[in-house]
């Protein structure tokens, strides 16, 4: 992951093409655009859009912040973090666009989360996914991600997958930190 000119973070993908990701308010346009495809995501997948809780100043820094992954200009995926009040920072809203899949976007998006989570303090991630997205839990095993205990509406649902994964403290801090 690297730093444009701009200011906005990006990366190269498997197919050799840039991605640029930059913050935006999670009310923007483009942000709710990419959050309702994420939802019909979940109606196809599951039946029913996600019923969590979403206020968008939780995804304002320096309480969480949310980004969008453009190729070329054009939109290709979406992640967010917010704060939890046990100290840890919660992943929501990752999504890839159809046409950018298997391209390493999610990768992207989900590593600089991560990495600002980090740097915001917090000691680690968790998230909830759940088994009618393999694709998803395969990421995030790859990236590290291992069960945590169910929070929130979905911790007694079933098929309902909680992950965390520790990205703070000293044995971390090499790593973001420069």
């Amino acid at each position: 992951m690297c730093t444009s000119a701009d200011g906005h973070l990006g990366g190269v993908l498997r197919d050799g093409t840039v991605a640029t990701l930059r913050p935006l308010p999670y009310d923007d346009p483009l942000a709710q655009y990419l959050v309702e495809a994420v939802q019909q995501e979940y109606v196809q997948r599951y039946g029913g859009r996600d019923a969590a809780v979403v206020e968008p100043a939780e995804f304002l820094p320096p309480q969480g912040l949310f980004l969008v992954a453009e190729v070329d200009g054009v939109p290709a995926g979406c992640g967010a973090w917010r704060a939890m009040p046990d100290g840890a920072a919660e992943i929501k809203r990752v999504y890839v666009e159809p046409g950018f899949r298997r391209r390493g976007v999610a990768r992207l998006v989900v590593a600089a989360l991560e990495q600002s989570a980090a740097a915001a303090g917090h000691p680690e991630v968790v998230l909830n996914s759940g088994r009618e997205q393999p694709e998803a839990l395969a990421l995030y095993a790859d990236m590290g991600y291992r069960p945590v205990a169910g929070y929130g509406i979905y911790a007694c649902a079933p098929g309902a997958v909680f992950l965390g994964k520790r990205i703070g403290g000293p044995e971390e801090e090499s790593s973001w930190a420069s």
